[in-house]
């Protein structure tokens, strides 16, 4: 059974992301973040072909990553610290936009640092939202304060159409395969202070060596 069939499970993605510090919340290991993200990726294709833009980017994305960690240079990926380190020395990353090294670690995990932040945003915004609260305006609010940014008018009047086709709140707890709503909140608050963290700690990391905003 290949990852994108495999039934989510909100538990997996916690206990990813909550794996992936160390040292004190002073690093991340990669293979932690890419578990993390298979559990996302797996979410997402739950819904259908709704969230299709950004699942199939993410997808390649992952084994882009999965072959660096399997590759001759592997345990320099072990880490996000030591992958930024080992590619910016070696000049394995584009900082102009020449074109270079399109599928650098660095540039990689960016794009899917970015689209956590939306998913991040969603999540949140689902675990504190109403029980009729409507789930594309949800989405759509969390898009547009993330991954709309780095997104070009067409894929951002996709989206929002597509956003329109989301089923309902107690649809999206159903999927999760937690149990009740009240249990999915509960994991959800257990869940995303973990994944918050992760995208924090990447982001003041790229924010430190100047890596947001890579070609």
């Amino acid at each position: 059974m290949s990852a994108t069939e495999e039934k989510f499970s909100l538990r997996e993605v916690l206990v990813s992301f909550k794996s992936c510090l160390v040292d004190d919340d002073q690093d991340v290991l990669v293979e932690h973040y890419l578990n993390g993200w298979r559990g996302l990726v797996r979410f997402m294709n739950s819904l259908g072909t709704i969230f299709s833009f950004v699942s199939k980017d993410a997808v390649n994305k992952i084994q882009i990553m999965e072959n660096y960690l399997k590759g001759e240079s592997g345990e320099r990926y072990r880490t996000l610290q030591s992958m930024v380190e080992y590619e910016l020395s070696s000049n394995l990353v584009d900082l102009t936009k020449r074109g270079s090294h399109p599928d650098s670690g660095c540039r990689t995990i960016l794009r899917l640092h970015r689209a956590l932040r939306w998913l991040q945003l969603f999540l949140d915004k689902l675990r504190t939202s109403s029980e009729d609260s409507k789930t594309s305006t949800l989405c759509a609010e969390a898009y547009n304060a993330s991954l709309a940014n780095y997104h070009p008018w067409i894929i951002r009047k996709t989206a929002t159409v597509a956003f329109l086709a989301l089923p309902v709140r107690n649809t999206f707890f159903e999927v999760m395969n937690v149990g009740t709503a009240e249990d999915v909140v509960d994991m959800l608050g257990e869940a995303m202070p973990y994944v918050s963290n992760v995208y924090d700690f990447t982001q003041e990391l790229y924010s430190q060596h100047n890596l947001l905003d890579l070609p």
